[in-house]
């Protein structure tokens, strides 16, 4: 309604204005003129304040979504925590299966971008997947909780993203591998799933692995301290003794 509203605004300007180029009477001295024009700029701020409404509603459910996951959370308390009305959830998305749909489109989009930014030439080598959504996080408030829920619900948007971010992360091992910086592995698609995972724990454990350690590990000065310590492990390995043989496809003990 609110694009509609804006359309049909530039509709009437130009038709207006064309009146104005055949007639004096609807030129700029016409009584008319002066309501006319304020009436056409309070429908275009009308719609403007419209679609930022529709944005608030959307990350409010996203935060809410995220603490209870969606059969938990009623269209009521939405709009509440949004400052809006429930007519008005329902005008934008039509039902809350709607505004999830809509959820959905916005964290796949944002994600989405992400993964184009970590696969692309200027990606920086040592970004870790933790990393990257840290700097998402700075600008989508309750994203990165999201991110957790569907992966730990499950459904087809959990598989999807998870199967983007093996994509990914595959293709950036078999980069580092090209530059030397990696060496190279007999299963490449399993190295990157046990990396991936590992990442990932680090978002869907975040506030245990907290607990535990008295800092947030997705913070700043955690994330420095968690990524030094996930370094020496890549680099240097754990044990001090030979490094057992992997075991071999099919063989029995």
């Amino acid at each position: 309604m609110a694009a509609r509203s804006v359309i049909t605004t530039s509709r009437e300007e130009i038709h207006g204005a064309r009146l104005a180029q055949r007639s004096p009477v609807l030129g700029a001295s016409s009584p008319c003129a002066l309501p006319k024009q304020s009436f056409n700029l309070l429908y275009i701020r009308i719609g403007r304040d419209d679609l930022k409404a529709s944005a608030v509603i959307r990350d409010t459910a996203i935060a809410l979504f995220a603490e209870r996951g969606p059969a938990g959370v009623s269209v009521r308390e939405i709009a509440a925590g949004a400052g809006v009305s429930p007519g008005l959830v329902i005008h934008h998305f039509g039902s809350k299966e709607g505004l999830k749909a809509a959820v959905d489109d916005h964290v796949a989009e944002v994600l989405d971008d992400l993964l184009a930014e970590m696969g692309g030439p200027e990606a920086p080598d040592a970004t870790s997947l933790s990393e990257a959504f840290v700097k998402v996080l700075e600008r989508e408030l309750g994203l990165l909780d999201y991110v957790r829920r569907l992966l730990f619900d499950g459904g087809e948007p959990g598989r999807q993203l998870f199967g983007r971010l093996q994509d990914v992360t595959q293709a950036g091992l078999a980069a580092l591998v090209r530059a030397g910086v990696v060496r190279a592995s007999g299963d490449e698609t399993v190295r990157a799933a046990f990396l991936l995972a590992n990442d990932l724990a680090l978002v869907l454990l975040r506030r245990q692995i907290e607990a535990v350690l008295g800092f947030d590990p997705l913070g700043h000065e955690g994330l420095v301290r968690w990524s030094a310590a996930v370094l020496d492990v890549y680099s240097h390995g754990v044990f001090t003794g030979p490094t057992p043989e992997p075991a071999t496809k099919g063989k029995r003990r």
